[in-house]
């Protein structure tokens, strides 16, 4: 005879709400064929990943690559927001190291990649990213030329870093 508590009876369930996690919207929904060039920047989808200048024969499928996506869409993945009054005697230098730091990363990723960098309110300098991982590193890097305040923040459900550094 059953209770209704016995295991795959169906009674007394203690259902619990399972939150959705969120997923990145930029991402393969499955795999690619390979190769899989992207028309917009000339990446190569290849051996599971994209890449530079790799070398294939025959045809390849032509897909958007998700770096080339998000620029299209304008939606960032990573935020990076230099201010401070330091920041307006040393602009310029810092600015060399950002788009040291991004090419030396995107001659290996082609997904890494800095999309705009735009003058904010009160001298702040705004650059946006199409890796999460980017702007963080480049704040890092930032940090130890320059010190300053490194605030990094990630918000899990829109995908998205936002990175501040400061210094006055």
């Amino acid at each position: 005879m059953s209770t209704g508590n016995d295991p795959g009876s169906g009674g007394d369930r203690h259902d619990r709400l399972i939150k959705e996690e969120i997923h990145d919207p930029y991402q393969a929904r499955g795999k690619l064929s390979e190769p899989t060039v992207c028309p917009g920047c000339g990446a190569i989808f290849h051996k599971g990943r994209w890449q530079w200048k790799v070398d294939y024969i025959g045809d390849a499928d032509e897909v958007m690559c998700p770096a080339c996506e998000r620029i299209e869409d304008n939606m960032p993945a990573g935020i990076l927001t230099l201010s401070g009054a330091f920041l307006d005697g040393h602009k310029e230098e810092i600015l060399r190291l950002v788009q040291h730091k991004v090419e030396d990363e995107k001659a290996g990723h082609p997904l890494k990649r800095l999309m705009a960098i735009e003058d904010g309110p009160d001298g702040e300098v705004v650059l946006t990213f199409t890796d999460m991982h980017l702007p963080r590193g480049t704040g890092q890097a930032i940090e130890r030329a320059y010190d300053g305040n490194l605030d990094i923040q990630y918000t899990k459900e829109s995908n998205l870093v936002r990175v501040y550094w400061r210094r006055d």
